[in-house]
């Protein structure tokens, strides 16, 4: 009965103790950030990858040497 009550005490103590605490919360934030940092850039790719694509298809229009073709690079 002692060895019962023993453990009961030590497996209380353990689940109120704050070890690891900060670890954990840390850990939380690192993938937060990193979360949003993909975020931001897979953002920043798909608005760039737009402007490029207008930039390459205008200046293929002034390369073309068509008439047809209006030549506005940007």
């Amino acid at each position: 009965m002692e060895r019962l009550a023993y453990g009961i005490g030590w497996l209380m103590g353990r689940l109120h103790g704050e070890r690891g605490q900060d670890l954990i919360e840390y850990s939380l934030l690192g993938g937060f950030i990193a979360l949003s940092l993909m975020l931001a850039l897979a953002v920043a790719v798909a608005v760039l990858t737009g402007s490029l694509e207008g930039m390459v298809t205008g200046v293929g229009n002034c390369v073309d040497w068509n008439p047809s073709n209006d030549c506005n690079p940007f």
